[in-house]
Formats: structure tokens, C-alpha cells, sequence
């Protein structure tokens, strides 16, 4: 059975079980600041779960595109090691939200898998929860061994402990015990040897789960304790690869037709062969698994990137990256190229693929080419760390410099080290990587209280697309801590006029006024499981009664005009560059706007100042806005509306209409472009390949910017005497510098050909090598022709000359190229050593380098010390 029809009966499966059939979520999370990436498939439901809002059906169906490499579920470093961990991964599942229990659950469960796939039965085991002894003293659950009981023999049955079968969706939140399903497929002989049930969660490769019944019935408070949620539900996840592993009749679940034929593009590519070498094997699987991962991650919108979501899918590529290095020998990009499989693989059930394939592919081979420069800089400097290292033994603190500041894997480290007869200081190296890791947690540790609850069964509304004030009751409150900000309140009140941040616009502030006139100021707005909480420095003294909530007026209109600007600036980047512009992300903030869009080349001068005056001819043209909400999404974009790859959107949704300019969105905007006065470009450049960036502001900030400008100006008059056309003064005076500096170089030719006899006259004999080390009134510039030019009267030369230019440390290093080569020496490393006597660093060629530094006392010291490197 292909991958294909797997996917395709499971859904029908539950599509007349009355689910409804829900599309995936994107992989990259937006609106939940507790998950980076969707790791699960009840992620979207959360909601739900929560009792934040009702859902509109109470059956639902989906396979749900998850990523687990970070966080609690961390399965990185195993993938590719084993045959049955991924990174990127596709979770089959069913939802009951208050609707049926476990007794459907268990039955369809079996059902679909010995009915429908005709899975034998006596390859199947499942487990129920235990009871636990601890501080939950919770009950087996009876109830779910019941219901198995009746169609399982008991002796396949298995008791699961607290880790395998209690399910939560973290420290605090709903949870519950839970049923696995799994499934042995060893061969009859191996069968006979072992039992089944003595492998079940023991990590054979061969005897996996692969179907997990979640009964979510508690919800875990703060300080540890459950208490019963007034409705009960069901979340059940199943592995779709590990299904497919299954129902094939594989061994591997890179032997299905999942991973078959990435791997056969894999072994063409690279010309080697899977099956043979488990070296090679691993790195296959690696590619193969990494490349599903970074590919939707882009086409959801997430670029690789020095922090948060875009770090880890950085930190994927670049681990496949170097197991192609390493174990493929390929010191080219590559993993670009398998991306046009991987599309027609899976395009038709994600169209996101074939809708993003060149970005994907463009982004994917510069990431590649950067990472391979990085490689080639690492074994330079991996070799110069070496020739340091005392004892052939490397530092740990050194080799955690390679892999945090230059992003040199510590595997590959280790794996020269070991081939060049180095030994490696491992427990160095851990621990300066868990202190670094001790200080990034306690930078973002957390603490939440449980809520108190005020109003109970109260669904929030938002008011604030027509009002900026409201008169709101708080329905509840917790407190939150953090070691960067302290303590903080979240508050959720019912209505509200303040929007939670979202679509790329910052939150709302304001404050809340009490009867008797005290204030308490709203710092910002989010929105965590569709609720949105507004966050304060402390709590009204008295939460009873009623407040005004008062937006911030100013900045709610200073952001909804960047807003709206970002909208027009859309619409004008289609119209001038093409219509293969798409929105990949945007910041809008009151006091200036961010875009970036797809466009494979720099926009030039000329196409800048069109697209600003697209814009600004739409400002002057006064268009009001036409609003629509709760709009079918079908109908929305039969009407032509602009939907954002990466994106999740509901039923319905809400247009936003300027003229010809019409796009899905949630945000808040000026009634008229009138009200925008002004757009202005400040900057336009690369964010990656095939993604442009355009910052740019309006309104206040534009009366800002000219103002400052004109203030220069003026300025400039004033510096130039008040000159008529300072534009022609300006020119003036730097044909005139430019003169100046000629006679300047001139002068100090002179001065150095002067200073070259007398420094050749100083030159002494140091162990066969002629050698000088002396400090100069020279620059750079004229420091680098003089030891060149004594460099060519000489063949054995070693030189290091200083300077103190301005403040400034300057170290030199000429070493001639046939006495480098000789004695081994590094210009470059010589300085870089040299530059911790003038506090600074620097780098270059085995013969010619140079350093700089903020501290030129220790000239001094660093003349006297280079002479050790001819002892």
C-alpha cells in the first residue's frame, strides 16, 4: 500500500465516523508563545482543550505536519542513528472535544488498523496506564482495560508506567492517561525467541508504538495538582511513517516508499550506495529525514536564521550539511537538489511544496554554501588550535570556541582530532556547553501561577476594531514570573478593545481605570491559545466591579497607518516588480514598518522611488477602507484576496480592502489612506536568498525624518558659511581632500622609502633567519608596501612592525614565503596570538597578516615576544 493510500483511508476512515476533515496547521507555530514549532497534532486544538473557546464541531480529522527537535521532545541527535526517529514528521489523528470517550476511541482504533489495514491481530499490544503511587495517587485505568479487554486477549495487555502512558501538555494544562497501540514486526523465528510484550517501550527498532489514545480528563494546577475538567476528550496521534513501515512490510521506515526516493536522488547525487556502510547509511538517513524538515519549515514562512524558530532549522540543515562533509565527501551544495523530489513526492497532499520550491531551493543552497565557507575556516582554524595545544591534547574551552563562536560542529572536531592522534578534552567541553546552557535558561525561565478565575464560562470578545474604550470586567488574573522582568500580572477581561499581537503587528497599551479613578497600566497585548491577555506590572487594587479599558490612541494609529502602508506597499511590489512577489513576513510597530517578500534580485534605485510613489499617489487618492468580516474563506479568495503561505486560517475570516488592494488579515487599519500622510523607504537589502527586505515609515515619523533633515541641512549651511549651493561646496571640498591626500601619500612614499634602507641597515640575525621587530610612524598602508618592498630585497625575512595610529594598537607580520614554509610559521597565527598584548585580534595569509587593537601600551611587550617564535 503506498504512503499515499495510508493517508487517504485513514481520513475517510474518520470522515464517516462524522469527523471533520481538518487541514494541517502549519509546522511553524505563530500565536503561541509556549512552542517554537508544532510538535504535536493536537497543537491547533489547544484552544479548545482549554475551554478558551467552543468549537464549532466536536469531531475532528487531520494529518498534522510536526517537527520534534527541541524542548522536551528533542529527537535530533538520534535521527538517522536509528530507523525510526524523525525530525520532521507527519502525525495521523482523531479529536473528540467533549463528544466521545474512550470506549469509540479504543474501538475505532482497532478497527481501522485489523478492519481496514488488516494488521494482524497478533502482532498488536497495547498498554494501559498503571496508577501511580506518588503525589497524584491516581487509579489504573479500569475503565480503558476494560473496553480492551473485551476485544484484546489479556495476556497482550501491558501495564504502562507514569513516563509511557500519562500523557501532559506541560508543567500545567490539561492531561491524562493514555493507551498505546504497538506493533511487532520481527520475523517468526525472532518471535519465538523473545515475547513480544518483553520489547514493548524498550526501543527495539522492529517492536515500535505507533498509535497513542490520549483521554484528556484532568487539568494539572501550578502547585502539581489535578483536578477534573468539566468536559472530557480524546487526542490520538498516530506515526504515519512508522504506519507505513508497517502496512509495506519493511524492516525501516526509510525503507518505504516515504524515504525511497529521496535516497535514491541521495546516492545519485553523491554517488554512493545505501545498504552497503553504516557510516554512510547514517548520513543518507540524516539528509534524507533533514532536508522534509527544512523544506517545510520555509515554505511555512520560517527562514533559517542566529535565533529562536530560524536557529533550529539552521542547526538541522547544517547538521545534514556536515554529514554529507564528513561521510559523503561532498564539498559542494547538494541538498538543494532534492528538493524538487520531495515535491513531487508530497506536493499533492502539501501544495505549500510545489507553490515554494524555488525559494526553497534558493534559501536551501546559499544556507549550504555559507555553511561549507564555515567548514573550510574551521579546519584552518582547528589546525591552528592543534599546533597550540600542549601534550597533543585540545582544550575543551577551545574546542567550545570553534563550535559556539564559529559554528564548528564538536563531532567533526573530535573526528580530526582523533584521525590526527589529538586527544580531545570532552569533559571541558561539556561543561562550558551546559554553563552556556544553565545561562540561556535562566535568561528565559518562566513561572506561571494558576489562573483565578473571576467569571466563569465567560468567551471573550474583541471590540477594538470599534472602540478604543470599553467598559470591562476582569474574568481572571495569574501572576508570572520572569528573571528579566520580574514579576508581572496577565489579566483577561471580557470585552476587550486592546488587539494582541499577531500577522506581524505589535500588541496594544493602554490602562485600566477603576471606579475611583486608580489606573493600572496594560505593558502589552498577546494572544496565548486564542485568549487574549493583556500584561501589567501589578493588579488594581480592587478586581471587583467594573473598568474603563483605554487603548493607546497615538500608537494604535501610528500602527495601524504602518499597517495599512504595509498593505499598500504589497499591492505596489506586485504592480512594479512582478506578480511573483509573495508576503514572507512583516513587523509593524508604531513607529516604523518591516516587509519582506520574495524577489531573486536587488531593487533598484529606480524601482524604489516607482514603488514609494505607488504608494504615496494611493495616500493622496484618500481610498477608504472596506472591511468585511467573517467572510467564507473560499469566498475570499475567489474575490481575489491575498492568502499568506504559513498561515492557519478559519472558516472565516476578515478582508481588508484599499482600492484594487485586498488581503486576508486580522490587524487594524486607518479609515482612509489619508490618515497616513506620508510613506517613506528608509532601507532596502537582502535577508536571504530570494527574500528581500524594505523598512520604511509614515505618518509621524516621516514629519520626524524631515524635520531631522532639514535640521542637517542646515547644519551643513552653517559648517560651509552659508553657502549658496552647499551641494557644489561639498564637491569642493573633497576634490579638494582628494588632492591633499595625494600629496599625503606622496609624502609618506617618500618617508617610507627613506625609512626602508634604515629599518634593512636594523636587521639582525636571530637562529639563521634575518629578523627585526620595531615600531614605525606609519599607517597601514604605507607599514604593508614598506615590508614588501624590503621583502623583495630579502629572502629570509621575518619583520613585525607596530604603529600607534590615533589611539590605536597596529601589529604587521612579513614573513618571507619559502622560510613560512620552512620553519612552519603563520604569519596569521602570529598575530592572532601577539593581538591579547594590544587587546584586540586579527588574522591573514601564513605570510603577510595583521592585528589591531584599543590598547597600544602593549606594543612594547608584543615586539619583544615575537622573537620566541625563532627559538
Amino acid at each position: 500500500m503506498t504512503s499515499q493510500k495510508v493517508r487517504e483511508q485513514f481520513l475517510n476512515f474518520f470522515k464517516n465516523k462524522e469527523h471533520k476533515i481538518v487541514p494541517s496547521a502549519p509546522m511553524v507555530m505563530k500565536n503561541d508563545p509556549t512552542l517554537l514549532f508544532t510538535n504535536a497534532g493536537m497543537n491547533q486544538f489547544k484552544e479548545y482543550f482549554l475551554g478558551n473557546t467552543k468549537p464549532t464541531f466536536k469531531r475532528a480529522s487531520d494529518t498534522q505536519k510536526c517537527l520534534r527537535v527541541s524542548g522536551k521532545h528533542n529527537d535530533l541527535e538520534e535521527v538517522g542513528k536509528d530507523t525510526y526517529h524523525h525530525t520532521m514528521f507527519e502525525m495521523l489523528g482523531n479529536w473528540s472535544f467533549g463528544d466521545y470517550f474512550k470506549k469509540e476511541a479504543i474501538a475505532w482504533a482497532w478497527e481501522l488498523l485489523t478492519e481496514v489495514y488488516k494488521i494482524d491481530k497478533d502482532c498488536l499490544y497495547v498498554t494501559v496506564f498503571e496508577g501511580s503511587e506518588d503525589a497524584d495517587q491516581l487509579a489504573m485505568d479500569k475503565e480503558a482495560y476494560d473496553f480492551w479487554k473485551a476485544i484484546v486477549p489479556e495476556e497482550r495487555i501491558l501495564m504502562g508506567n507514569k513516563k509511557d502512558n500519562f500523557w501532559e501538555m506541560g508543567d500545567q494544562g490539561p492531561c491524562g492517561p493514555c493507551s498505546e497501540i504497538h506493533v511487532d514486526i520481527r520475523s517468526a523465528e525472532e518471535k519465538a525467541k523473545t515475547p513480544g510484550a518483553e520489547l514493548v517501550n524498550m526501543d527495539h527498532p522492529q517492536v515500535v508504538e505507533i498509535w497513542n489514545l490520549v483521554f484528556i480528563q484532568y487539568n494539572r494546577k501550578a502547585n502539581g495538582q489535578l483536578e477534573n475538567l468539566p468536559e472530557k476528550h480524546v487526542d490520538t496521534g498516530m506515526g504515519f511513517e512508522r504506519l507505513c513501515m508497517v502496512l509495506q512490510g519493511v524492516q525501516s521506515n526509510y525503507d518505504t516508499d516515504v524515504f525511497t526516493p529521496l535516497i535514491r536522488e541521495i546516492e545519485a547525487i553523491t554517488e554512493s550506495k545505501y545498504g552497503k556502510n553504516e557510516e554512510t547509511d547514517i548520513a543518507i538517513r540524516v539528509i534524507a529525514d533533514h532536508v522534509r524538515a527544512v523544506a517545510f519549515a520555509i515554505a511555512d514562512g520560517q527562514l533559517p536564521s542566529n535565533t529562536g524558530a530560524g536557529y533550529v532549522i539552521r542547526r538541522i540543515l547544517r547538521r545534514a550539511i556536515r554529514y554529507g562533509f564528513t561521510f559523503l565527501d561532498t564539498k559542494e551544495p547538494f541538498i538543494y537538489r532534492l528538493v524538487n523530489t520531495l515535491a513531487s513526492q508530497m506536493g499533492a497532499a502539501f501544495p505549500e511544496l510545489k507553490n515554494q520550491q524555488q525559494l526553497i531551493e534558493n534559501v536551501i543552497k546559499e544556507e549550504e554554501n555559507s555553511f561549507l565557507s564555515t567548514l573550510e575556516q574551521g579546519l584552518v582554524l582547528l589546525d591552528s588550535v592543534m599546533k597550540s595545544a600542549k601534550d597533543k591534547k585540545v582544550d575543551g574551552d577551545k574546542a567550545f570556541e570553534l563550535y559556539d563562536t564559529f559554528g564548528f560542529p564538536i563531532d567533526l572536531t573530535a573526528l580530526i582530532l582523533e584521525e590526527k592522534g589529538f586527544a580531545l578534552d570532552t569533559e571541558g567541553f561539556e561543561q562550558a556547553l551546559q554553563a552556556q546552557k544553565a545561562r540561556s535558561r535562566a535568561a528565559s525561565e518562566i513561572s506561571k501561577g494558576d489562573w483565578t478565575v473571576l467569571e466563569q464560562d465567560t468567551e471573550q470578545e474583541f471590540i477594538g476594531y470599534d472602540a478604543l474604550e470599553a467598559q470591562v470586567k476582569v474574568v481572571k488574573y495569574r501572576k508570572v514570573t520572569t528573571k528579566k522582568e520580574g514579576d508581572r500580572y496577565q489579566l483577561v477581561f471580557n470585552p476587550t478593545p486592546f488587539y494582541a499581537e499577531g500577522g506581524g503587528q505589535v500588541g496594544d497599551k493602554g490602562y485600566l481605570e477603576a471606579a475611583n479613578g486608580d489606573v493600572t497600566y496594560i505593558l502589552d497585548t498577546k494572544k496565548e491559545n486564542n485568549e487574549i491577555v493583556h500584561f501589567a506590572e501589578n493588579l488594581p487594587a480592587d478586581l471587583a466591579g467594573t473598568f474603563k479599558a483605554v487603548v493607546d490612541k497615538k500608537q494604535r494609529q501610528r500602527t495601524a497607518s504602518n499597517h495599512t502602508a504595509t498593505h499598500l506597499l504589497h499591492q505596489a511590489l506586485r504592480e512594479i516588480l512582478g506578480t511573483h512577489v509573495e508576503q514572507k513576513g512583516s513587523a509593524v510597530h508604531s513607529k516604523h514598518l518591516r516587509f519582506d517578500f520574495s524577489h531573486f534580485a536587488k531593487v533598484t534605485p529606480e524601482e524604489l522611488e516607482a514603488v514609494e510613489q505607488f504608494v504615496n499617489a494611493r495616500i493622496a487618492g484618500q481610498i477608504p477602507l472596506e472591511e468585511n468580516r467573517n467572510v467564507p474563506v473560499k469566498q475570499a479568495l475567489e474575490a481575489g484576496a491575498m492568502a499568506l503561505f504559513g498561515e492557519k486560517y478559519g472558516d472565516t475570516v476578515r478582508t481588508i480592502k484599499f482600492g484594487n488592494s485586498i488581503e486576508l488579515c486580522g490587524g487594524t487599519h486607518v479609515q482612509n489612506t489619508s490618515e497616513i500622510w506620508h510613506f517613506k523607504i528608509t532601507s532596502e537589502g537582502a535577508v536571504a536568498a530570494g527574500i528581500r527586505r524594505i523598512e520604511a515609515i509614515t505618518s509621524d515619523a516621516v514629519k520626524a525624518f524631515y524635520q531631522e533633515n532639514d535640521a542637517t541641512l542646515s547644519d551643513i549651511k552653517g559648517l560651509l558659511n552659508k553657502a549658496k549651493d552647499p551641494v557644489k561646496a561639498v564637491a569642493d571640498l573633497q576634490d579638494e581632500n582628494a588632492q591633499l591626500r595625494k600629496q599625503v601619500e606622496q609624502l609618506l612614499k617618500e618617508k617610507a622609502k627613506g625609512l626602508k634602507s634604515e629599518l634593512l641597515n636594523e636587521v639582525t640575525n636571530v637562529n639563521g633567519v634575518d629578523f627585526l621587530a620595531k615600531q614605525v610612524d606609519l599607517d597601514a598602508t604605507g607599514i604593508k608596501d614598506l615590508l614588501f618592498e624590503m621583502g623583495a630585497n630579502k629572502d629570509n625575512l621575518f619583520v613585525l612592525l607596530a604603529a600607534d595610529k590615533d589611539g590605536k594598537a597596529l601589529l604587521s607580520c612579513y614573513i618571507s614565503k619559502e622560510l613560512a614554509k620552512a620553519k612552519e610559521l603563520n604569519a596569521g597565527q602570529i598575530v592572532r596570538e601577539l593581538g591579547k598584548y594590544i587587546q584586540g585580534g586579527g588574522g591573514g595569509q601564513p605570510f603577510f597578516a595583521t592585528a589591531g587593537g584599543k590598547n597600544p601600551a602593549g606594543i612594547p611587550e608584543a615586539l619583544d615576544k615575537v622573537k620566541e617564535y625563532l627559538n
